[in-house]
């Protein structure tokens, strides 16, 4: 049968390695292979030398000064002098125990002001981000009328100058101000806004009779950490930080607006008409479809409010600079206050790389607890 035959010449034997006997390419693989590695080679020399600019400009601007700035939190240094001849003292992590484990004056206002940031960064990041949300579904809208306006409208606040904005509020929360004016016609006498220490929870607590805000006993009282006592943590934020939390949300949410407003847009119009067509109603569009598809916008501007809300300076230099009583006092204001107010730039630079790490801590877990989480798969029993 001449179709089932097989002719023995026309079978193709393999050696060892697989490659056919007597393949003319057989020397030509190994020199494809070296070609193909000396190009690879070629452009990532090419792509170094185009982004070798940029390169140079970051170590020079951004790794450098960071570098310089980790040196100094090791010294004593009163900014006088050159502090890599030699004549600055090094006292290695000194300035870092006088802040986290020593007890005494450095410690407690650091505890201060690391309390006051973070009740700032637990108000401020979910209202500025829950109302630039709110306002981004509002002017997306397709039926309203006058949607630039609004955004326009919505967006000012934010390319407002900081000092400029501080200074306003700083005339309409006065104690003769324009808030107090506007509470007093529905009856409600308005505190002296930057002049009142007193914690907002505290007087929360305090008005339902389950603690003394002025002789707080108890646990609250006894324990302590940071040189602060549980009830000083547990106070709140007071009257005047509250107002710099207003003023942050106002400023901000309207730059976090035009984010989602870009996301929202991005969302494919198919995905809403089809969850439509099948009921889905308002609410559930917005938790099952609408939230899911802005995951990844929402982590950026959750990061973006963290690192921007634990870094606020420029609102507490013009409007109090921790008055009253320290309850408006930063870390960051506190780190320049050590270095240009009391001449002691190693403990300034000790506190901007504790801030650092900490910040670089909560975006990490802030980054966890947005994570895509996958659907678990098991056997089916």
């Amino acid at each position: 049968m001449p179709i089932r035959t097989i002719r023995a010449s026309g079978t193709r034997s393999t050696g060892s390695t697989g490659a056919p006997d007597g393949a003319p390419g057989e020397t030509g693989t190994p020199a494809k292979a070296r070609a193909r590695r000396a190009g690879l080679r070629g452009e990532g020399a090419w792509g170094w030398l185009f982004v070798s600019p940029m390169v140079l400009v970051l170590g020079l601007f951004m790794v450098l000064p960071i570098l310089m700035a980790l040196w100094v939190s090791l010294l004593h240094w009163d900014g006088q002098s050159n502090p890599f001849s030699g004549q600055a003292d090094f006292v290695g992590l000194d300035n870092y125990r006088a802040l986290l484990t020593q007890d005494g004056l450095d410690r407690t206002l650091f505890a201060t002001s690391l309390r006051n940031n973070a009740y700032y960064v637990l108000l401020t990041v979910p209202l500025q981000t829950g109302l630039a949300l709110g306002l981004a579904l509002i002017v997306n809208q397709r039926l309203l009328r006058g949607r630039g306006a609004l955004r326009t409208t919505f967006f000012f606040p934010s390319v407002t100058s900081s000092i400029a904005v501080s200074t306003v509020f700083l005339f309409l929360f006065q104690g003769s101000g324009a808030v107090n004016s506007l509470l007093s016609w529905i009856g409600v006498k308005g505190p002296n806004w930057f002049a009142d220490p007193r914690g907002v929870l505290s007087l929360v607590l305090g008005g339902l009779g389950i603690v003394d805000p002025d002789r707080p006993t108890g646990l609250l009282a006894e324990h302590s950490t940071l040189g602060l006592s549980w009830f000083e943590w547990l106070s709140g934020p007071s009257v005047a930080m509250c107002t710099l939390i207003l003023l942050a949300v106002w400023t901000t949410s309207g730059t976090f607006m035009l984010i989602f407003l870009a996301a929202l847009q991005n969302i494919p119009r198919e995905l809403e008409e089809s969850a439509a067509m099948e009921g889905v109603g308002r609410r559930q569009m917005l938790w099952h479809v609408t939230l899911p598809a802005l995951r990844p916008v929402l982590f950026l501007v959750l990061t973006l409010g963290l690192i921007s809300t634990w870094q606020v300076f420029d609102q507490v230099y013009v409007m109090g600079q921790g008055a009253p009583g320290n309850t408006t006092l930063t870390p960051a204001f506190l780190s320049y206050s050590a270095g240009f107010d009391n001449a002691d730039f190693g403990q300034g630079a000790a506190i901007a790389f504790i801030l650092l790490a900490l910040i670089l801590v909560l975006t990490a877990f802030q980054r966890w607890a947005l994570r895509e989480r996958g659907v678990r798969t098991g056997r089916n029993r």
